[in-house]
């Protein structure tokens, strides 16, 4: 949780390394630093871990390179205690079947990508905080007692989340049942003038652009029973178990969006189809068509296509309009339609 300058990352290389970084701190305390982070010293080396896990050196380094880690060389010491009881713990997962054969490494790499973007910015959080706070680095006891301070309760706060998000997707995920057909609600929102928006800007005003952008689509897709997959810079990406509800989350952000003066005016493509869910993601068609009708989009306007306009129907109160075809990246007369949704 010290940011670039205290450990080194991805690597996973020892703080006592004169490479690690340039950071005021004395080797002592980083060392107390780091056995803090990983929850004991390094005392072991790639092979070692091996011979007590019982798990093969080659399949711990892979899965080590799948969490996002460079490669162990055989007599670096960077491991623990808590590494060994890892390698043991992830083979009597597999046990289980929990994990489908030859997933192992996929799961490990989807695993490893999202918790080093979380880890990175609680990295950053604290990099800003020493930063406002000097003294906490003057006085590195009382830096190591905050750290070992705040890491329970991070900790603690994201296994709760972990759970809470898991009991959500358990609910929906047993009560779909056999009618479950793999079609879903497939949405891009974007940022209109983006590109020009970061010419006329500094870097800390984008980054207030893009939080509040965020904060919106966070709050809009969970009020209306979607899930945000994934956000990329200027743009959010959306399911949604219904076509009714991703029409409602398009025109709520939509409609918000235009109300905030702080940030720009959005676009909203979306499709309706099955999908392939996979490790969070999804993938298909669906996909590709909703983010090429995003880009055919004016702003503050939500396109669909032929599925999703089916699927509406004549389903009150969304005013469904036919557009003229177009022909966009891979699809030759896309269909597509716009929706309206009064203003409630």
């Amino acid at each position: 949780m010290v940011g670039a300058t205290t450990l080194r990352h991805p690597s996973g290389g020892s703080v006592d390394d004169p490479g690690a970084g340039t950071a005021p701190l004395s080797a002592r305390t980083r060392r107390r630093i780091d056995e803090l982070l990983l929850g004991g010293p390094r005392k072991y080396n790639r092979l070692q871990v091996a011979e007590l896990s019982g798990v093969p050196a080659d399949v711990t380094q892979r899965r080590w390179r799948s969490l996002g880690f460079a490669t162990a060389g055989d007599e670096e010491v960077l491991f623990t205690d808590n590494d060994v009881a890892a390698a043991a713990l992830a083979e009597k997962l597999l046990a289980t079947g929990v994990v489908p054969a030859g997933m192992d490494v996929a799961v490990t790499r989807a695993v490893g990508h999202h918790l080093s973007r979380l880890a990175e910015w609680q990295i950053e959080l604290v990099r800003e905080l020493l930063d406002k706070n000097p003294e906490l680095l003057a006085d590195e006891d009382r830096l190591v007692m905050f750290l070992d301070t705040v890491m329970p309760l991070l900790e603690q706060l994201q296994t709760f989340v972990w759970r809470r998000h898991l009991a959500a997707y358990a609910a929906r995920a047993f009560d779909a049942g056999e009618d479950d057909t793999g079609a879903l609600a497939v949405g891009f929102a974007d940022m209109v003038g983006y590109t020009r928006l970061t010419r006329r800007i500094d870097e800390e005003q984008l980054s207030e652009v893009l939080d509040k952008f965020e904060a919106l689509a966070s709050a809009v897709v969970a009020e209306r029973h979607g899930r945000i997959v994934k956000t990329i810079g200027d743009e959010v990406m959306f399911v949604a178990d219904t076509p009714a509800d991703a029409v409602e989350i398009a025109a709520e952000f939509a409609r918000r969006a235009a109300e905030d003066d702080d940030i720009p005016d959005v676009r909203v493509g979306v499709a309706f189809g099955p999908v392939l869910s996979r490790l969070g993601d999804v993938f298909g068609k669906t996909v590709n068509i909703a983010a090429r009708l995003t880009s055919t989009a004016r702003p503050g306007t939500i396109v669909v296509d032929e599925g999703l306009a089916e699927a509406l129907g004549e389903h009150a109160p969304y005013q469904v309009r036919p557009l003229r075809p177009v022909s966009v990246r891979g699809y030759s007369r896309l269909k597509r339609f716009a929706v309206k949704v009064p203003t409630q």
